[in-house]
């Protein structure tokens, strides 16, 4: 029978030898193969972000005025209404009803179920006139646009410079299977980085 001092030093041992052995077998990195490793890592994550949820496009014309400019560019969210609704007041990015090659940037003015009006540039959304802070007075027009009811998959979009804007008063309510991103960040230019609002 061994002796307590014995058993206590074989397990001393084993603690030992383990301790050793896993110093021993890990490959100590160099502050710069360390660093370029995680610059890898963080391109790579980057670059999955970028291509599979966000999209970068570029605006081209001015019907969005004055939150987006001609020729700005900007991420959209192509996954943001698989996890949500579509809401009143978003910025989304559809395919054009009238041509599936184009693709046009609004805002949704109204969804499913709401009946709209517009008279003389006043927007009744489920007869409540609706405020609209991001049209400034000198982009409003006085266009009107008979009462209609929306079906369940349809929303109706417009752009903010409303009098040079062909949007749903021009080709009619937009299905929501056409709309596949969600307007999120402007990137470019640098002066203009921000959030769509």
């Amino acid at each position: 029978m061994p002796s307590p001092d014995s058993e206590e030093q074989a397990v001393y041992s084993q603690t030992e030898d383990v301790g050793t052995s896993v110093a021993s077998g890990a490959a100590p990195y160099s502050g710069f193969s360390a660093w370029l490793r995680d610059l890898l890592f963080s391109i790579a994550v980057s670059f999955l972000i970028i291509t599979f949820l966000y999209q970068p496009v570029r605006v081209e014309g001015t019907s969005m005025m004055p939150e987006l400019h001609d020729q700005e560019r900007l991420f959209i969210n192509k996954y943001a209404y698989r996890f949500q609704q579509v809401h009143r007041d978003d910025v989304v990015v559809f395919f054009y009803p009238r041509d599936h090659q184009m693709s046009y940037i609004k805002r949704i003015i109204a969804g499913p179920g709401d009946t709209l009006r517009i008279d003389n540039g006043q927007l009744f959304v489920n007869n409540h006139p609706v405020a609209e802070p991001y049209v400034p007075y000198s982009y409003r027009d006085e266009r009107s646009y008979p009462e209609t009811t929306l079906a369940a998959n349809q929303y109706f979009v417009m752009g903010d410079h409303r009098s040079i804007s062909s949007d749903s008063r021009d080709f009619g309510p937009v299905d929501r299977n056409l709309i596949y991103g969600k307007a999120v960040f402007v990137y470019w230019p640098m002066d203009k980085m921000g959030v769509v609002r």
